[in-house]
């Protein structure tokens, strides 16, 4: 017998896929322990036992996941007979609605693309954003409205693209797999994986500017620009940087398209980064605990840099932001002058290959920090 009790593994993971619909065997380490989730994973694609304590009600016998694919192809879905633990979570109508009544492509880029936004949707349920699209206000494109967010929340492209008829393909030709809402910001989301993020520059132009109109009329925010990038490690990050200053239309560059664009790896690391972005006022926030006010550039300079110490030019990079990051190496290299990184210690490899010696790299503690902010790892299902 299986408990299905909130909060657990079984718990976590069909409530992920009752969203996305499926899942890449090959990144159940964003969701926890391996070795723990690969053998629920086994036990729940054979007849279970399932029981619930809140609803005093168990399913018996009933297989719970299906798996096919091979190597990286493998993928985690939700088997038919679901929909009364469905129920249980009240995500049986948006499941059915949502996946045509349990169909499934099996063309190997629906595949691809679907396991690029379920990774997302892990790091999001891990970092403690509120990802369950049946929960969250209800996006509509007719009239103006200011929606109330109670905590950061992410949206998946699919539930972004069918926001009016008129609209079901308007992000099509983009790789953007979603969208958050953390108080006064919206982030558009890509997840680029293994892979350097060549940006369709008319294409994400087109997403942002719906991804615009969505905002102005949902939320108090007047515009889009700021994202954030994952990947799978810092040298996804690197050759972005790379293929981006090969590129000189910057119009469609991606630091053209999106003024912040902060990367953040897929793994644990990852999910505390993310956290830094559910704090209020969250850059204030981090300059403030920096910096004395007198130091401060308060973003005006002649380049991209948040201080001014002793003759130094500072960039804080805590946030990953390597569109700043490469602005701010742009003036390094215009004005020879003296300049700093201040980084965490995760992120001092993919600085020193960047940066090189044209700055110096100060490392902080990452855990100090978020002290200091008092940021702690939030779980949303603790709420219920």
């Amino acid at each position: 017998m299986i408990t299905f009790r909130i909060g657990s593994q079984i718990y976590r993971l069909v409530t992920l896929l009752s969203v996305v619909g499926e899942y890449p065997a090959q990144s159940l380490h964003l969701l926890g322990n391996v070795r723990m989730y690969k053998e629920l994973v086994v036990r729940l694609t054979n007849r279970q036992t399932i029981r619930s304590p809140e609803y005093d009600d168990r399913i018996t016998p009933a297989r719970v996941l299906s798996v096919s694919g091979r190597g990286k192809s493998k993928t985690i879905r939700l088997y038919r007979g679901v929909l009364p633990i469905l129920k249980w979570i009240g995500a049986d109508e948006y499941y059915m609605n949502r996946f045509r009544a349990h169909k499934f492509s099996g063309d190997n880029n629906h595949k691809e693309r679907n396991h690029r936004v379920a990774e997302a949707l892990a790091m999001f349920m891990g970092a403690g954003f509120e990802f369950r699209e049946y929960k969250l206000p209800h996006l509509q494109n007719a009239e103006i409205r200011h929606l109330n967010f109670n905590c950061p929340s992410f949206y998946t492209a699919q539930c972004i693209k069918q926001i009016g008829v008129a609209e079901i393909n308007k992000t099509m030709f983009t790789r953007m797999v979603g969208a958050v809402f953390t108080g006064n910001t919206c982030y558009a989301v890509y997840n680029t994986r293994n892979s350097v993020m060549k940006w369709c520059g008319k294409g994400e132009c087109k997403a942002k500017s719906d991804l615009d109109e969505v905002v102005r009329l949902n939320t108090e925010i007047s515009y889009v620009d700021s994202a954030i990038l994952f990947g799978a490690s810092d040298n996804v990050a690197i050759e972005t940087l790379k293929e981006t200053e090969r590129n000189y239309r910057l119009e469609l560059r991606f630091d053209g398209i999106y003024k912040y664009v902060h990367f953040v790896p897929l793994n644990e690391v990852g999910m505390r980064q993310l956290g830094l972005f559910s704090i209020p006022n969250w850059k204030e926030r981090i300059l403030d605990m920096l910096f004395e006010p007198e130091q401060r550039s308060y973003g005006i300079g002649a380049f991209e840099y948040d201080a001014y110490v002793d003759g130094v030019y500072v960039l804080s990079h805590l946030d990953g932001d390597i569109a700043r990051l490469r602005r701010f190496k742009d003036g390094i290299d215009l004005t020879k002058a003296k300049c700093e990184v201040l980084c965490f210690e995760d992120q001092v490899a993919f600085m020193r290959r960047y940066i090189g010696n044209l700055a110096q790299v100060r490392v902080l503690n990452r855990s100090i920090v978020e002290a200091e902010l008092n940021l702690k790892r939030r779980d949303i299902f603790e709420e219920n």
